[in-house]
């Protein structure tokens, strides 16, 4: 038979065929099913063994002849595993999830830890909660019950609380702007574990880091949680150097390699080096072009700066929502921060800081058309493409140079 893949409703941007596919050498299907799918599914069985996705974590529990302690007190199962007919159930979400608050580095011990929602997910994280030490865990809903208090409760009588456990769909893709909760109000926070792992940084990260707070995305739970379903699917055992291994590689196909810099500083030159393994080059001022259907000189003559730079923004939005890209910049894209906020959410920021000396006007482009102007684009804005980067990238003699920086800086900011 030996039939692998992962069951869910649906899975149009599941990551899990992927992983795998780098984990193990099988085939790996990803089966959408509906609730009237799931009985006949299971009567069949016809399958090794299967990851569960949402939303069925709980409607196959009746299906299965054991389950581990782990996902009995979770109430939730993700890995079913096939033997001689018998399916076992576990729930590996739950060392996805401790891998990846290890990885962060926060100590739950003692702590007063607050988790984000009421799905199988969150009963996951209490559990986990529970597991290491932490002194107090609340639930916070939208709905206040004997069981949940509300995000209303939480501002009012919880700030205090140290860590934050977000198990909610806030953030997720599409709607990437929304966050779950402000985070202003918690003066002890220490950490944020965030379950959404696409986009890779949620605004709740990218602000969490801002503030000097640990936090982190979960692509690393979810690889985790998978290099364990693995174990059990095969039973073998994967060492943690291969683990980390494979999460490096998914995690480097999915994050953009962001260019920021001057008007002429080489961002496109320097883009088309970069993409290699898949990677494709998108220029967002071109982007407009095609928008618009003239060029940006001629736009903004016509509709002025303002309208230039809002359809700028829409555009930066638009195209960092997706991995795998290499996106070179306008020069004044980094101006506004929700620019910034949309390219971080799926990529690092490379400042390709040019001599000022080889920078040359050009004509097509009306607010750096001369030197002067150049230069006081240049004194305006250094320290901001300095302050929103990631890597500031140095003046060297070619663009081949420059790539091969990013490319290794890339390598050592993922491990």
């Amino acid at each position: 038979m030996n039939k692998y893949g992962c069951i869910g409703k649906r899975l149009t941007h599941s990551f899990s065929k992927e992983i795998h596919s780098r984990l193990a050498d099988y085939e790996y299907e990803l089966i959408e099913l509906n609730e009237e799918d799931i009985e006949e599914f299971f009567a069949e069985r016809n399958f090794s063994a299967i990851n569960v996705t949402i939303p069925y974590k709980q409607t196959v529990i009746p299906y299965l002849d054991w389950m581990s302690d782990v996902a009995r007190r979770i109430g939730a199962v993700n890995t079913i595993v096939n033997k001689d007919g018998r399916l076992f159930g576990y729930n590996t979400d739950y060392y996805g999830m401790k891998a990846l608050v290890e990885k962060i580095g926060v100590d739950l011990n003692g702590k007063k830890v607050l988790i984000l929602g009421t799905g199988g997910t969150s009963k996951t994280a209490r559990v986990l909660a529970e597991d290491m030490g932490a002194e107090k865990v609340i639930t916070v809903s939208r709905s206040k019950n004997e069981n949940y208090v509300t995000y209303e409760d939480v501002v009012k009588n919880h700030s205090d609380a140290q860590i934050i456990v977000n198990t909610t769909p806030s953030g997720m893709y599409p709607d990437c702007d929304s966050q779950p909760i402000d985070i202003s109000v918690f003066g002890n926070l220490e950490g944020i574990v965030d379950a959404v792992y696409n986009p890779l940084y949620t605004n709740l990260v990218l602000n969490a880091r801002a503030r000097g707070i640990r936090a982190e995305g979960g692509l690393y739970m979810l690889v985790m949680q998978a290099v364990v379903a693995v174990e059990k699917f095969l039973g073998t055992e994967i060492s943690e150097t291969v683990a980390d291994k494979v999460f490096a590689s998914v995690f480097a196909s999915k994050e953009n390699i962001v260019l920021t810099g001057m008007p002429g500083s080489g961002k496109s030159t320097v883009g088309k080096l970069l993409c290699i393994d898949g990677f494709e080059l998108v220029d967002t001022d071109e982007e407009i072009e095609k928008r618009c259907g003239c060029t940006i000189k001629e736009l903004i003559n016509r509709n002025g700066e303002e309208y230039f730079r809002n359809l700028e923004s829409e555009i930066i939005k638009e195209i960092s929502s997706k991995g795998c890209r290499v996106i070179s910049t306008g020069g004044g894209a980094v101006l506004r921060g929700k620019n910034v906020n949309a390219l971080k959410r799926n990529g690092k920021i490379f400042f390709i800081n040019a001599d000022p000396d080889r920078l040359l006007p050009t004509d097509s482009r009306p607010l750096s058309d001369t030197a002067d102007k150049l230069k006081k684009l240049y004194e305006e804005r250094i320290e901001i493409y300095k302050g929103t980067a990631d890597v500031t990238v140095p003046d060297m003699p070619t663009p081949e140079e420059e790539a091969e920086f990013i490319l290794k800086a890339r390598t050592e900011l993922i491990k």
